[in-house]
């Protein structure tokens, strides 16, 4: 079973329930997917929120890609390095660090064998591609250093 953030030519955002990815395209093809606030059927398919996640030899998190796109626009790089540096500091303060069990958590969350949240924990680079195959939404974002002048 797949769940998919849907949206419709209003905005009107629902999720829908499929058995598979090429069950979810044969429906929305067919016009049998409908908004239920308007019944609309030209829906679309919207970024969920994903899985935070964080490399093994590298400290890498996560953001859902909205999230991104309405981050406030920044002059200097030191504008946009504090930005980011907040954006991070928001995301490891609403994520649960779940540690080395990240693969196994984000897959339990995915199938909805654990409650939906926002995590954070280590993977390797084959964990990560693995999730990424199973339609498991994940993303990697870098802390960055500080270089001492």
């Amino acid at each position: 079973m797949i769940i998919f953030d849907l949206s419709c030519k209003q905005d009107h955002p629902f999720e829908g329930w499929f058995q598979s990815q090429t069950s979810y395209e044969s429906q929305i093809a067919g016009g049998l997917v409908s908004c239920p606030q308007c019944g609309s059927t030209e829906i679309r398919r919207v970024p969920s929120v994903v899985h935070m996640s964080k490399q093994t030899n590298q400290t890498d998190l996560a953001i859902a890609p909205e999230r991104a796109a309405n981050m406030p626009s920044t002059n200097t790089a030191a504008d946009l390095l504090a930005t980011y540096e907040n954006l991070l500091s928001k995301i490891v303060s609403n994520s649960e660090d779940v540690g080395k069990d990240f693969a196994e958590e984000a897959r339990k969350i995915h199938y909805l064998e654990a409650p939906s949240r926002s995590i954070l924990g280590e993977a390797s680079e084959e964990d990560y591609e693995s999730l990424r195959e199973e339609g498991i939404e994940v993303m990697r974002l870098p802390f960055i250093k500080k270089s001492i002048n």
